[in-house]
């Protein structure tokens, strides 16, 4: 009996007592002792290891973790004893620790800087981890930094920041708007005067439930589906030369995503002369199928791009189909991407 209160004295674990109480012979006692030695002696070598400051779901911390499944595995072991010692501060890894309390790394997903990986990744001063529970809406609290997880490190705060006008919402602008609204661009101005009709949803991004709204307030609602940390501003609009420097002003970067020729020209013509310090990026030439790499992005001037391939204009007998115009939505939202960091 003097054994087994001299072994929970030790920090034997709960398993160990229950087989104590049961009769164990020495040389077992002898093994469960050294058992908790040798963990009792792992604590102390982890609290003398050195701290180093990570990010746990956007939220900062330390750990003397060498390693992410070292790291991963502390989680485990601390939220199943539910003991603060050697562990992530709970206000700080609320939602890493819930996700781990069922000990079943199958259903999490364990992203680093920005890649979701179970490998053993060395771990450094400044780095980003997200720990994900599959199939469960977070707190509002963490949401945001979970959905920016799977961005490169350090962008997202900048991107947050940045307004974006958008000048026309058809194929183009529609799918422009909701890749910046994924990647968390702050602000985005939705910006056309015209409703949704059935031959838009060829290429747009509508659906039924949309017909006969107007294009921004639809976007706007949808965006705010997707990420409701978004501000959009629907502005039911047609840009002319006269309402061009109310309508735009403030924006970091403007698109240009109209579908009719003389407005495209319009604003080139007469953007720079009022706003010569902002970025426009232009669309010419996604009309018809294949040809994916004709589409590229031009620097024509300073502050002002063309993407697309400069020559497939839609006419009769050569539309405009999902395909091409999300490849060349793409290279302006891309762009739009490659701007805002490079000025920040």
């Amino acid at each position: 009996m003097q054994k087994k209160q001299n072994l929970k004295s030790g920090a034997a674990d709960s398993r160990v007592d229950s087989n104590l109480d049961f009769g164990v012979d020495s040389e077992v006692d002898s093994g469960v002792k050294s058992r908790a030695e040798s963990k009792n002696k792992s604590k102390a070598e982890s609290k003398s290891a050195p701290q180093i400051n990570i990010f746990l779901n956007g939220k900062p911390m330390q750990t003397s973790a060498k390693d992410s499944l070292e790291f991963l595995e502390i989680l485990i072991k601390d939220s199943s004893r539910n003991d603060a010692t050697n562990a992530p501060d709970k206000n700080s890894a609320t939602n890493a620790t819930n996700a781990t309390s069922a000990q079943n790394t199958d259903n999490l997903v364990y992203i680093i800087n920005g890649f979701a990986t179970k490998e053993a990744v060395v771990l450094k001063e400044g780095d980003e981890l997200f720990l994900i529970k599959k199939g469960e809406m977070p707190p509002q609290d963490a949401l945001e930094s979970m959905m920016s997880a799977r961005h490169t490190p350090k962008v997202h705060e900048r991107l947050k920041r940045a307004s974006v006008a958008i000048c026309g919402l058809g194929g183009l602008g529609s799918h422009i708007a909701i890749m910046l609204a994924r990647v968390g661009v702050g602000r985005l101005r939705l910006i056309d005067f015209d409703i949704i009709e059935p031959s838009n949803l060829n290429r747009q991004a509508y659906s039924i439930d949309d017909l006969g709204a107007f294009k921004a307030d639809a976007l706007s609602a949808q965006i705010a589906r997707i990420n409701p940390f978004i501000a959009t501003e629907p502005l039911i609009l047609k840009i002319t030369k006269d309402n061009l420097a109310e309508a735009l002003a403030g924006a970091n970067i403007v698109c240009e995503a109209f579908d009719v020729a003389a407005t495209k020209a319009m604003l080139a013509q007469h953007f720079h002369a009022i706003f010569p310090d902002t970025p426009l990026i232009c669309a010419s030439g996604l009309a018809g199928f294949g040809d994916s790499n004709d589409i590229i992005t031009k620097k024509i001037a300073p502050n002002f791009y063309v993407c697309g391939d400069m020559k497939s204009g839609a006419k009769v007998g050569m539309g405009l189909m999902a395909p091409r115009v999300s490849i060349c939505a793409a290279h302006q939202a891309n762009l739009v991407l490659e701007l805002l960091m490079q000025n920040s």
